[in-house]
């Protein structure tokens, strides 16, 4: 198990630096597509979407190097479900997410994405289920 972390090391630290150097881009590129798509959401709730996707994407990242799952989960999913839970934003996240998720295949290399796109799913997937107070007061 470690051989093969260690021989995948760099291919890791190549996906990590293409996320890291490319992520203003590619963010700055999803909420300009947000914006055209969702007029009518507010501005405070798409900026809170997009900074909680930039997190997405960074401790994704930093997950996928260090090949750690549970960094993941513990570091960002737990207390940003919490979060969510107060703001109703499932509509402009789920929008975000497609818009993302396109971003990066168009950005990334196949390799990278299969390093670091299952790390952003369970994220997602964590995010879009996460309930709201509308859905648990009912």
């Amino acid at each position: 198990m470690i051989n093969q972390y260690v021989s995948s090391l760099p291919e890791r630290l190549d996906t990590y630096r293409a996320v890291r150097d490319r992520e203003l881009e590619i963010m700055q590129q999803v909420a300009n597509q947000l914006e055209a798509a969702l007029p009518q959401e507010s501005v405070e709730n798409l900026e809170r979407s997009l900074k909680n996707a930039l997190l997405l994407l960074r401790y994704s990242a930093m997950g996928m190097l260090l090949n750690d799952e549970a960094f993941v989960q513990e570091r960002l999913v737990s207390w940003l479900t919490k979060t969510l839970s107060v703001h109703n934003t499932q509509a402009i996240d789920t929008a975000l997410f497609r818009l993302l998720n396109q971003r990066l295949t168009q950005t990334l290399t196949a390799k990278q994405i299969n390093l670091v796109g299952p790390h952003i799913a369970k994220v997602q997937t964590a995010i879009l289920q996460a309930p709201t107070l509308a859905t648990v007061g009912s």
